[in-house]
């Protein structure tokens, strides 16, 4: 009986060291192996197509030296805009230079619109920054509860930025809007142009039904980090806001009548204390086709 037990050992070590050997490859492929995926929406406000990169959630992660891996697959995209949905920092960390060496280079490859998401708030309230300053700096556009006018390929957009949550206006009663944020998107959204929206926060627009309630074409955002960690058959284990098991962490979300969309994606890097498994760092494409 013991000269079986001592049999069974080198077997278990052997399961355990497997085992452990695929959780560090995971590990490092959800930290650092990029993904790019690629999502199509049609809007007749269009006569040509226009192909947005949409990067959120940075938190100063770095994909090779100087971000040179994040830099040549964003360039292989060949985006006409890149839209960056705030979380480029941490709050808690005093580091803006990878942010804004990221943005300068991006300015490079096609004009890069920022909006703020709740860590760049944190991070000025911690440190005094004036992140719309320094970002600004770089070359890119940021805008915080203010909209563009472009014209993008004799396309005409509208691009904005929010960093609150877009509780519809039907909720100003329970006091869960926000009065002057309700007055700015309903002056957003009044343009024929095609309306692109950058909001950090996806709540509202998930299950307040936001989506529907705002008459905005396009609503890129971020924040859930598509559940930090997410488990076969069941999906994201949990997201800021949402809880745990939520569901809807990433991915694209329509208003009921096809004609408006949510693009969520998962980020690029993290500021939980568990890190991301089996959820690769994400660059979205979205091709808007007439």
């Amino acid at each position: 009986m013991a000269e079986h037990r001592r049999r069974k050992w080198p077997v278990f070590l052997a399961v355990l060291g497997i085992v452990a050997a695929l959780l560090l490859v995971e590990l490092y492929r959800s930290g650092y192996r990029l993904r790019v995926d690629q999502y199509r929406v049609h809007s007749d406000k269009l006569t040509a197509p226009v192909r947005i990169v949409h990067l959120t959630d940075l938190h100063n992660a770095v994909f090779g030296p100087e971000n040179v891996n994040l830099r040549t697959k964003i360039a292989e995209q060949s985006p006409d805009l890149i839209l960056c949905t705030g979380d480029f920092v941490t709050g808690y960390i005093e580091n803006t230079v990878t942010a804004q060496s990221l943005l300068e280079d991006l300015t490079q490859i096609a004009p890069v619109y920022v909006s703020l998401g709740n860590h760049e708030q944190m991070h000025e309230h911690t440190f005094g920054t004036d992140l719309t300053d320094l970002f600004s700096r770089t070359g890119a556009t940021v805008l915080e509860y203010t909209w563009e006018d472009i014209d993008m390929k004799g396309q005409q957009l509208r691009i904005a930025g929010v960093s609150g949550y877009c509780v519809p206006g039907m909720y100003l009663s329970t006091g869960e809007a926000d009065p002057e944020e309700c007055a700015f998107l309903e002056s957003f959204q009044a343009t024929d142009r095609c309306t692109l929206l950058m909001a950090h926060m996806p709540l509202s627009w998930i299950q307040n039904d936001g989506i529907s309630y705002w008459d905005a074409d396009l609503v890129f955002s971020g924040h859930a980090h598509g559940g930090q960690v997410i488990l076969p058959g069941i999906g994201g284990l949990y997201a800021p806001d949402m809880g745990l098991f939520p569901g809807q962490m990433e991915g694209m979300f329509s208003s009921g009548d096809g004609e408006k969309h949510l693009i969520l994606s998962s980020g690029l890097g993290s500021s939980a204390p568990v890190p991301r498994f089996n959820n690769p760092p994400q660059i979205l494409v979205l091709d808007i086709l007439p």
